[in-house]
């Protein structure tokens, strides 16, 4: 059932994104000085569970119910050869959720998080299965390099109704399982050039210097994939203060249901796991349609891909890993909620030196001279 009011529930969803909680984080803070090891020892992973305290108002939060979003829809400026692979992939891969077999399924599976796949708007046909929330906005986006990628009711609606996934997995009472955590991933042939469009557009900086080789293009088609991003910001010039805007051009389906999970996320002080280029640009949407979402949004890690790079300095996050990864999926989203559930667990459940009867630093009394 589509959301009957998209712009009215986007606007009730940034009107309740506050601030992180000082004083939770500040006790989280009181908490990891009292454990039983040196002050910092667990270097970066204290100021992560304190932050993670800050977002959910907890100064011990628990992440128990884990969930991986992965939005899937299909571009139409793939119809200028900027990717390596057809667009009949993304159906296929979303088969694949379905089934199990793709990397993010296996990482979910090591996270103990449960993955919702949808179908925001792929081409192909795709399962009718209950594990499928099947949006389908439309088949796939229009070329945005000869108009706009989708009119601004679409791009309304597919935020909104990113907004409404997270209410219905987080409302246990109506069926829903829970979300302490909620990671972002998507699949969709062509993404790349819209998110490094949006990157391009939302910093300033060039299109040559924010586009990568996505799927692992030759030289060929990176530079009809930079032409084409070139083309569609000349086309449009987006304003890179309206997210709906900005969507509606040069975005996609799966970007907007992402972004409208990270505002939906925020207003539920939720933390939002951030995976790659795409998902980074979803970020970058639900930024300008609310600017304090950044403060709940966590870096999982640094992609090769250079528009990843400008969208981690534009939203000054420091990303928790730095190991190559490139797939997109969530798979960096997924290992990157491993450790914000060991940060927090880490916070929780160590003993205190007064619980464990172990001598702390300030008890240590220097001998006279």
């Amino acid at each position: 059932m589509a959301v009957p009011d998209p712009a009215a529930l986007i606007a009730q969803s940034v009107a309740a994104i506050g601030l992180p909680d000082a004083h939770a984080a500040a006790e989280a803070d009181r908490r990891q000085d009292d454990l039983t090891k040196p002050p910092g020892a667990l270097g970066s992973l204290e100021a992560l569970a304190t932050r993670i305290a800050g977002i959910t108002r907890q100064p011990r939060p628990r992440l128990d119910r884990r969930l991986i979003v992965v939005a899937a829809g299909d571009h139409g400026v793939a119809a200028q050869g900027v990717s390596a692979y057809p667009s009949e992939v993304t159906a296929q891969m979303v088969a694949n959720f379905l089934a199990g077999g793709a990397a993010v399924n296996v990482l979910a599976s090591h996270a103990g998080a449960r993955v919702r796949v949808v179908d925001a708007g792929v081409a192909g046909e795709t399962p009718e299965d209950p594990r499928l929330l099947r949006l389908r906005l439309a088949a796939g986006t229009q070329d945005m390099t000869v108009e706009r990628a989708m009119t601004r009711a679409l791009a309304q609606r597919a935020v909104a109704e990113g907004i409404a996934l997270v209410t219905r997995e987080r409302d246990t009472e109506a069926g829903g399982e829970g979300a302490d955590i909620i990671a972002a991933g998507e699949m969709g042939i062509g993404n790349t050039t819209s998110a490094a469009a949006i990157v391009a557009a939302v910093t300033g900086r060039p299109p040559r210097a924010v586009t990568g080789r996505g799927t692992g293009i030759d030289d060929a088609h990176h530079e009809r994939k930079v032409e084409a991003i070139e083309r569609a910001l000349a086309l449009h010039r987006p304003d890179p203060r309206d997210g709906i805007e900005l969507l509606s051009t040069i975005g996609g389906f799966e970007i907007g249901v992402l972004a409208g999970v990270c505002l939906g996320a925020a207003a539920a002080r939720v933390p939002l796991v951030m995976d790659g280029l795409i998902s980074g640009a979803a970020v970058l949407i639900a930024e300008a349609i609310a600017p304090p979402v950044r403060a709940f949004v966590i870096a999982s890690h640094r992609s090769p891909e250079p528009g990843h790079t400008a969208v981690l300095e534009h939203l000054r996050l420091e990303p928790l890993l730095d190991l190559g990864l490139r797939l997109g999926e969530g798979s960096g989203a997924a290992l990157g909620m491993t450790l914000c559930v060991a940060a927090c667990r880490l916070l929780d459940e160590m003993a205190t030196f007064s619980e464990a009867g172990v001598s702390d630093s300030d008890a240590v009394v220097e001998p006279e001279a």
